[in-house]
């Protein structure tokens, strides 16, 4: 491939974090999917962008699979392609989308893992009075509280919690914003947070969770602090934050059997998305069809 094209590769991660908004984490393995399909380019002598079909495309997704990929990995790749020939076309390097219509195979659907209500509880509810502990105390209610995502938590700013209207205002994927409901326990933990807040911050800081340097809390350090409150509470299970996201999700379904309700909470933009939870509140979906069909009603 010419000594030009695998630079748009860089500008196309660089629209993605400056335009997109998407998380370093997206933004690294869509880095690492686009240097396997430049390889695949390089080894078949396509010497520009615009010289690949669907047909390359589906030899590299059967090349990935050959080679031990997961299908969920090879689902992640072929989106990462479809996502740069979008750009490609954008920028005018390309007329079409090789990979618009290509298919990975199918992967088993995962069931997220979550914690029960309990479980829940005696996780939020660490004890101490650090000004850490009340940080982390104060990021893991926020989490279970309004269902935000790991990239969502660590990137809030100090104004976007309001404390008298009991909301938090949240910038998710594709760089859409949402207004969620913050419990009382959430406010609780944020209002005790602000108070230590300084302690830790550096004065021209303004992002709402910082860590030990004063400066934005980092996602590596978010979820270590999680790893080890649930290790102190006795969590019997590796917890991550988006485990607080699912579990937030499944119980909010659970006394609600609103998925419309959960799907703009969580910030999906398709429901097929949050249907995933469904399978966890099956029973109660059963006893409302009990209840109400008409051929299902007891006489």
């Amino acid at each position: 491939m010419k000594s030009n094209q695998p630079g748009w590769i860089d500008n196309f991660l660089e629209h993605l974090s400056k335009e997109r908004r998407l998380s370093s984490h997206t933004a690294e393995a869509y880095r690492r999917d686009l240097r396997a399909l430049l390889d695949y380019c390089e080894k078949n002598q396509l010497a520009q962008w615009s010289e690949v079909d669907s047909q390359h495309v589906r030899t590299f997704a059967a090349s990935c699979h050959r080679q031990g990929l997961a299908p969920r990995s090879i689902q992640r790749r072929l989106s990462a392609v479809r996502s740069f020939y979008k750009y490609l076309i954008r920028e005018n390097l390309s007329s079409r989308n090789p990979a618009q219509d290509v298919s990975a195979p199918k992967a088993p659907r995962r069931l997220p893992k979550t914690l029960d209500a309990d479980q829940m509880t005696r996780l939020v509810e660490v004890a101490g009075d650090d000004p850490q502990v009340i940080r982390d105390r104060a990021m893991m209610e926020l989490l279970y509280s309004s269902g935000l995502r790991l990239a969502e938590l660590v990137s809030l700013q100090i104004p976007d919690v309001d404390l008298a209207d009991r909301t938090v205002r949240v910038t998710g994927k594709g760089n859409k914003t949402r207004i969620v409901p913050v419990g009382r326990h959430a406010l609780a933990a944020v209002a005790a947070w602000l108070k230590q807040r300084s302690s830790l911050a550096r004065i021209d800081e303004t992002a709402l969770f910082v860590g030990a340097r004063g400066s934005r809390i980092s996602p590596r350090t978010v979820q270590a602090r999680i790893r080890r409150w649930a290790t102190v509470q006795g969590i019997d299970t590796r917890v991550s934050p988006h485990m607080f996201r699912h579990s937030f999700a499944t119980h909010v379904l659970e006394s609600s059997g609103d998925l419309r309700a959960v799907q703009e909470l969580l910030g999906h933009a398709n429901i097929s998305t949050t249907q995933i939870y469904t399978h966890l509140d099956f029973q109660h979906l059963a006893r409302i069809y009990d209840k109400t069909h008409p051929r299902a009603r007891k006489r």
